[in-house]
This record gives structure tokens, sequence and C-alpha cells, in this order.
């Protein structure tokens, strides 16, 4: 795995695929610079096979001091799914809801991460992602949601000076992953939720996005750390951790983001238990630029079975402390900052 010097910084724009379905970069970037053309991949003889394991999606999610809200669309394929979850921390507990579309009918997701709207409109759930020049506009209508149902209307701030972890990383021969993730996007708007409203502030509410491209192995694992959070000094921290796919020689999705500017990673090491998530993780990095303690106080599990396609996420909410280095050697504390730390395990 690659140390935070030897990786691949990518400057250039490019396509993301040539004409032979290999890909033209490999490394991480501060900006989405590739044109995601999937349509030039080639990893079946049989062309049309090809869309069924192509996997697109678009997830937003927004920490405020009280609750995580997140909504997701996706294009797995073979099946599509229009998914939202509400985690309150203060009573430990959650409520989500999915709408399984076969072939992903009706769930629309635009070629790049940089414009246009993702969109599902349906009886039950209405779920619009729009990108604009300087922010992210989600708009979502669930009526039935938990009894009372769930709408919002926000806004993430995301200017064009505000740098994303961008990755596209060789998982084998023909398969690619290609993704953006961005923290700590200032919100405004408000949620309604279990007949309550939430006006949301941005000097207490953070976004965060996950925008996935890609042709993955069948069985698939990973695990993914993230948080969007305050200093003590009022500067927006926050972290996204991860390992399990890929080859990440080049590039590691790790990065520490302060007050919008991505601070590279290398190598991070993580210690839990797969037996009990609930136990504190630790996340170290050899280098010494991180050395954190993550204590959950909530497991939220989510499992899919829909024959091909199955999916098994045990997602911990809970407390990061511990410490973290920029890139100009800035010593940062993090003080009971909430984030997440996921295991996933999936065929699709």
């Amino acid at each position: 795995m690659a140390d935070s010097q030897s990786q691949c910084e990518l400057h250039e724009a490019s396509p993301l695929l040539d004409a032979q379905g290999n890909l033209v970069q490999v490394g991480w970037a501060r900006q989405p610079l590739l044109d995601c053309n999937l349509e030039a991949a080639r990893f079946y003889a049989l062309r049309p096979l090809q869309r069924l394991r192509i996997k697109r999606w678009d997830y937003y999610g927004v920490t405020t001091p009280t609750h995580f809200y997140s909504f997701t669309l996706a294009d797995l394929g073979y099946a599509g799914q229009a998914f939202a979850y509400v985690v309150d921390f203060e009573t430990g507990k959650y409520h989500e809801e999915a709408l399984t579309l076969p072939l992903a009918r009706g769930i629309v997701l635009p070629r790049n991460s940089t414009e246009g709207t993702s969109t599902f409109e349906g009886s039950k759930a209405r779920l619009v992602f729009q990108a604009e020049p300087a922010a992210r506009r989600i708009s979502v209508q669930w009526p039935d949601f938990a009894g009372p149902g769930l709408a919002a209307e926000i806004l993430l701030r995301l200017s064009p000076e505000h740098e994303s972890m961008v990755i596209v990383i060789p998982i084998s021969r023909k398969r690619f992953y290609y993704n953006r993730k961005v923290n700590c996007l200032p919100a405004e708007g408000w949620i309604e939720y279990g007949g309550e409203r939430t006006d949301l502030r941005p000097t207490e509410s953070l976004g965060n996005m996950d925008w996935g491209r890609g042709v993955w192995e069948y069985k698939s694992f990973w695990v993914w750390a993230s948080a969007s959070g305050f200093l003590r000094d009022g500067r927006r921290v926050g972290l996204n951790l991860g390992f399990g796919f890929g080859d990440t020689s080049a590039a590691t999705e790790n990065a520490l983001i302060l007050d919008g500017r991505v601070h590279k990673l290398g190598q991070v090491d993580f210690t839990y238990n797969s037996g009990d998530f609930m136990q504190p993780w630790r996340m170290v990095s050899p280098d010494g630029r991180v050395d954190l303690e993550f204590v959950p106080f909530l497991e939220r599990v989510a499992a899919t079975n829909l024959v091909i396609i199955t999916s098994e996420v045990h997602q911990m909410f809970g407390h990061y402390r511990g410490t973290l280095q920029t890139d100009d050697g800035e010593a940062l504390r993090l003080d009971e900052v909430v984030g997440f730390a996921e295991e996933h395990h999936a065929h699709w």
C-alpha cells in the first residue's frame, strides 16, 4: 500500500477509459478530472451483459447535532435501490426504508459528478439530487416513511475551491473503481421526520457525498470510516479512511479534510472486533500522522438478499478521538467528533 509521498496525484483531465476499456489514469485527485465514459467498458464478450455488472450510486449524508440523515440512489445493474435512513443519536434508534427496482427502472443518474440531476420519482417516494455550480440541492418526499413521513429540502454548499477525495484504481483486469467523496459541506435548509421539523444551520450541520462508479468483482468487501465535524476552534474537520478493495499501490482513499482542503494520508491500519463491532476501533498510520480511537454508541445493520445481489453492512456510529497531522505538520486533536465506521460484505 502506498504511503502519502509515493501516491500518484492526478492533475490532467482525460477519459476514464480508453477504447479497449482500460483505465487511462490511476491514482488520486483533489477534483473530479476524469470523464466517466462507462460506455467504453470492455469486460464481457457479449456487450449487452456489461450493463448488469456496472455499479453506480449517489449517496448523501447530513450530520446534525442530534441526527444523521442519509439518502441514496443506486443502480447495481441487476436492480436499483432508492433508500433513506435516519439515525437518532440521543435515543440510539434508527429507521430505514428502501425501494428495490428491477433493472433500476426509474432511477436516472448523470454521467459525471459535476453536473446533472439524479432522480427517482415513484408512487411511494421522490428523491432528486441536483448538481449546481457551487452546491448540491437535495429534495426528498417519502410520505409513508416511518409512518409520519420524511421530507427534506437541503442545500449543501460545495464551492469550486472545496477539495474532494477522488480515486481511480484497478480492481482486477478490466474491473475498476472511480469514486469521489466530499466531506464537511455546510448544510442549509430543513428536514421533517417523525412529525418534527429540523432547520439546518451551516455552523452546526455538515453534509458528505459519496459518488461511485465502477465494475466490481462479484464478491466484494470493504471497510469505510468517515466523519464531518468541527474542531474546538470552529474549523471544519473531516475524515475519509478505508480499505478492502482494489489495488491501492498508486493511491489510497485515506484523507484528512480541513476547511475544505484535502491532506492526503497513506496507509492506515484498522483494528476492530468483527465479532463485536461495538467494541472500540483503532485507526493508526505507520508514519504517525493518524492515531485515533473510534468508540461506537450505535450499530446499524442493513442486509439485502435478492438472490443474485446480497449485501450486509454493519455501520457503527460513534465518537472519534485522538490526533491527526496535516501535510504541513500541524497537530490536530479530535475530541468526541461524531462519525461512522462500517464493514460491508456484498455479492453483486
